[in-house]
């Protein structure tokens, strides 16, 4: 699989497009300039709290991959995209499948760095904020570590092939994404209490973890 460094602002890297003639499957290693709130494809602005995110200095870009927001910092998340294009042997049809062997390829990088994670098989979980915070809730082929998420995967399918968006985090701190929405003190502090343990992060590993995962998608 082949890695490509992509450069520009992070609304460009999310506007961009799986090219129709992808010969081959690619990883994109994107490293944005600073901290942002991603929407999911089904959000609009209206989601951020503008006076928030104005004051920590946040960019607000909405990407065209399902799921609810995520907050990136480049120091504390790793953060890949993998596109495959449709006559590639990974390519299922089956949607809620799609993703698992790309969980997998993380769930092997993971045990290299000692980490037992294992990848959800399971439908959507509905939960009461998965629509709000990506990692409110579980998805097809995400892995998860003792019941919690540690890495998210959305994906956007076109007739070029499948996009497959990837994050995951040093430590877990669900007001880094709360802080920054539009919510009421009553329900942001419901949701914080609700979202403290569903996911969790990989600790001092998080940049052992970024070359094992691109050594183990690059084959």
């Amino acid at each position: 699989m082949l890695l490509r460094e992509v450069t520009g602002s992070i609304a460009d890297f999310h506007a961009r497009p799986i090219p129709d003639d992808l010969a081959a499957a690619e990883v994109w290693s994107f490293a944005p300039s600073g901290p942002a709130l991603v929407l999911g494809s089904a959000q609009d602005h209206t989601v951020a709290d503008t006076a928030a995110v104005a004051a920590a200095g946040v960019d607000v870009v909405r990407r065209r991959s399902g799921g609810g927001a995520v907050y990136v910092d480049p120091d504390r998340c790793v953060w890949l995209d993998v596109v495959v294009p449709r006559h590639d042997p990974r390519w299922s049809d089956d949607v809620r499948a799609s993703a698992y062997w790309l969980g997998e390829a993380w769930q092997r990088a993971l045990a290299t760095i000692g980490v037992a994670a294992e990848v959800y098989r399971g439908g959507l979980e509905q939960t009461p904020w998965g629509r709000l915070v990506c990692f409110a809730a579980l998805g097809p082929g995400e892995v998860i570590v003792e019941d919690r998420k540690l890495v998210g995967i959305s994906q956007r399918r076109t007739r070029a092939g499948a996009r497959f968006q990837c994050i995951t985090y040093e430590h877990w701190d669900p007001y880094d994404v709360l802080d920054l929405v539009a919510l009421t003190p009553a329900d942001r502090q419901a949701a914080g209490a609700d979202l403290a343990t569903r996911a969790t992060g990989v600790g001092p590993h998080l940049a052992a973890l970024r070359i094992a995962v691109l050594d183990e998608l690059r084959g």
